[in-house]
């Protein structure tokens, strides 16, 4: 769609070329031409390479630092403009009914399995009962998907994975600004999921799609069952991630970490590699050393929490200083 046609649907001023043609959106991190970048402060935008950048989504209060030779769209409330652009961009998979399984060589499929277009599935390959394959989704060699599997459009599977019955991949994200008058807007995620080679999911999983990127599981991983991996995430090689975990939109997860049973980590939370979270640990920071991690308090009012929390950080501190003193 031309970007003068956003006028159709939302109150935004418009810098630039109005002719300008935009398919999806992009990150400012990855930005891409042809897209709508949301960005949230001018400054971030690398004047360098503005030939990256397609249209820009960015608040009326930069009206008067605008780059020229790029594209503006200047609106007033950012989240209920980026929700209505989400959705007239999106394009969410056909129901796939395509059930044309001979041009699949060397896989073997079980009964009700449904295939959209576009989909490329490797040789050795095994697909249980009611698995749900959407449009334009790769699977490698000898991966194996159990009974009622459902892999979202565009999710892209190495070779030699296996996942587990009931797992969703590439689920939409939870997603969601608050405008001005405190009211939810979802934003439609157009990105996709990406899992590497040599990964095992177990049962009754979700992991989202990225909001504009990749949500990436990078090689190796082995994930128990009932755990969430939310928008954007990305997991380091070799991770192992217990039971009923749960881990919030843009972490980075480093290799070889070891994530115990009902682990909860924030969103935008980075770790190391080689790091140990003990069972039902609530990760609210980043983990900047390896080692072995545990941090569990009974719940509290929240301005409670942070004196308790405060204390606690300083009680081995404050354990050696009594013991020089009684020395």
């Amino acid at each position: 769609m031309k970007i003068s046609s956003l006028k159709n649907y939302l109150d935004v001023d418009i810098y630039g070329d109005t002719d300008y043609e935009v398919f999806s959106l992009s990150s400012i991190d990855n930005p891409e031409k042809q897209t709508i970048i949301y960005v949230s402060d001018i400054r971030l935008i690398n004047k360098e390479n503005i030939e990256k950048y397609g249209a820009v989504l960015i608040k009326n209060k930069y009206k008067d630092s605008l780059i020229n030779g790029m594209n503006f769209l200047l609106v007033d409330d950012i989240a209920s403009s980026l929700s209505i652009i989400s959705k007239l961009l999106h394009n969410e998979s056909t129901i796939p009914i395509c059930n044309n399984k001979k041009k699949f060589e060397e896989v073997i499929f079980s009964e009700d399995v449904k295939i959209g277009i576009n989909v490329k599935i490797g040789k050795g390959c095994r697909i249980g009962s009611n698995v749900v394959i959407e449009d334009n989704v790769t699977i490698g060699e000898n991966t194996y998907l159990d009974h009622n599997v459902v892999i979202k459009h565009n999710s892209l599977i190495g070779d030699n994975c296996g996942v587990g019955p009931g797992t969703i991949i590439g689920s939409e994200g939870f997603g969601n600004l608050k405008d001005k008058s405190n009211i939810w807007h979802h934003i439609k995620h157009s990105g996709n999921v990406i899992l590497k080679d040599n990964i095992t999911i177990g049962a009754n999983c979700t992991i989202d799609r990225a909001t504009f990127d990749s949500t990436i599981i990078d090689h190796g991983v082995i994930i128990d069952n009932q755990v969430h991996i939310a928008h954007n995430v990305f997991i380091g090689e070799n991770t192992a991630i217990a039971a009923k975990v749960g881990i919030a939109g843009s972490c980075v997860i480093g290799k070889r970490n070891m994530l115990g049973g009902m682990v909860g980590i924030i969103d935008h939370v980075n770790t190391v590699d080689d790091v140990i979270v003990s069972a039902t640990s609530t990760v609210y920071k980043d983990i900047k050393e390896p080692g072995i991690y545990t941090g569990i308090l009974p719940i509290s009012k929240h301005f409670v929490w942070k004196r308790i929390a405060l204390w606690i950080t300083k009680l081995d501190k404050i354990a050696k200083l009594l013991d020089i003193k009684n020395k």
